[in-house]
């Protein structure tokens, strides 16, 4: 397995612009459409898709022990470029980073575990979903970091990467978001365990092992904060409605012949490319 744990950094970003895209089909595009998707047609004379990823996401997009750039996300991206032909490229930046670089045509996809929300579908393109999970918090164990609800986030300290949905829902309920740019996991999480933070809302496999990273820390899964389904995409602009088509078509390959399920297997030791089968809370209002 080439996922290693210490050297992570699960930045809380996996779910950076978030929005829900739906099957990102192409159907409707007409034929003069897909003519004029300039990206497409760019992507296609270079031979070559780059791709802005944070290189800090256990479990999606980290460096391993061999200082080799992989993780789920990371393969999935490396599997598309091969199945379209193409060479993908990474460029390493920080979440907050991601818009501004699509926009600008420094990359022409985000490869960071987006969390696709209806409200980003106005600004991005997103591709489908190749990865499902809900949103949980990493706090002390010692004490559940004093919540036990989201009501109590109101006054606490949540560590988070600025455009984050995790920290504007950490926002709505009244904390205070402290944040730390592209850092590693190990910062994040021992402010919680020496209480200089609170708690860190992230997606359910990314502070999983980021809590396993550190067993010396005080620090837990809160065992009843899980609300929110989530769904994770590549993140592309909004125009590019042939390369989405094209990105979907590979993506749904893998899935068909397994490719997805058994990367999601290696990096997380669980299918994270089907729903999971757990009781989760959906709290209104939420839909950033």
């Amino acid at each position: 397995m080439r996922r290693s744990i210490f050297i992570f950094s699960f930045i809380l970003l996996a779910g950076l612009f978030l929005t829900a895209c739906g099957p990102g089909d192409s159907e409707g595009n007409t034929a003069g459409e897909e003519e004029t998707d300039g990206h497409w047609e760019s992507i296609q004379e270079k031979g070559e898709i780059v791709a802005g990823t944070s290189g800090t996401l256990i479990g999606a997009s980290y460096y391993d022990e061999n200082d080799e750039l992989t993780g789920y996300t990371v393969e999935i991206m490396k599997e598309i470029g091969e199945r379209l032909g193409l060479e993908v490229t990474f460029e390493i930046m920080g979440a907050d980073d991601l818009a501004s670089a699509i926009n600008s045509g420094r990359i022409d996809v985000g490869a960071n575990d987006a969390t696709i929300t209806e409200t980003n579908q106005e600004k991005f393109g997103f591709s489908d979903p190749y990865k499902y999970s809900y949103i949980v918090a990493a706090v002390r164990e010692s004490d559940n970091s004093g919540i036990e609800t989201l009501e109590d986030l109101d006054g606490k300290k949540a560590g988070g990467a600025a455009s984050t949905i995790y920290s504007q829902i950490a926002e709505h309920y009244g904390a205070e978001v402290v944040t730390y740019g592209n850092a590693p996991n190990e910062a994040y999480l021992s402010d919680v365990s020496t209480a200089r933070t609170d708690l860190v809302l992230n997606d359910y496999y990314l502070t999983k092992f980021g809590v396993a990273a550190f067993p010396d820390f005080d620090l837990h899964l809160h065992p009843t904060l899980k609300f929110n389904p989530t769904e994770q995409a590549l993140m592309m602009p909004k125009e590019a409605t042939k390369l989405q088509e094209e990105i979907n078509r590979a993506l749904n390959d893998m899935r068909e012949d397994g490719t997805l399920s058994e990367l999601a297997q290696e990096f997380y030791e669980e299918d994270a490319s089907k729903e999971p089968d757990v009781e989760v809370e959906v709290v209104e209002g939420l839909d950033f």
